[in-house]
């Protein structure tokens, strides 16, 4: 191969390459932690944004995506020399499957009804739910020593 083709065909390579760190966005329930397996050793790992999702490392190959706010964000991994070798988008869902919303008189309450049914934070519900919620979960926070 010439010169001139060898350096037409970096960018082809670079592109290829890029590519194959990028993996399908994980869709991650809210207070629930899924596995990733990598195939490359991993020396650091990026997270976008704290709030909505945590990462646990396990090992160089296996890390734990805990979701923890409804949102999106990005996950970033390299290895020692610094290349990209895993990047993909972090959506935190609820699950719908268990979720009961109330209606009362125009107003929302939901309700996650797995067993039983207790309050649960849902864009749309009556502030004051929100704020009966937040009261609770902070009571609870202080009596287990939580911060």
């Amino acid at each position: 191969m010439n010169l001139f083709a060898k350096i037409c065909a970096l960018p082809v390579t670079a592109a290829l390459l890029s590519q194959a760190a990028l993996a399908a966005p994980l869709s991650v329930e809210i207070n629930k932690t899924i596995p990733v397996h990598l195939r490359n050793a991993a020396a650091s790992v990026v997270l976008g944004n704290q709030k909505i999702a945590d990462v646990a490392v396990h090992d160089e190959q296996l890390i734990f995506i805990t979701g923890k706010m409804f949102g999106t964000t990005n996950l970033l991994i390299f290895d020692d020399a610094g290349r990209q070798i895993y990047s993909t988008d972090i959506v935190v869902v609820a699950n719908e499957a268990n979720l009961v919303t109330i209606n009362r008189s125009g107003t929302n309450f939901t309700y996650d009804c797995a067993p039983n049914c207790q309050s649960t934070l849902s864009v749309g519900d009556d502030p004051s739910h929100f704020e009966q919620y937040i009261e609770q979960q902070t009571g609870a926070q202080s009596l287990s020593g939580g911060n």
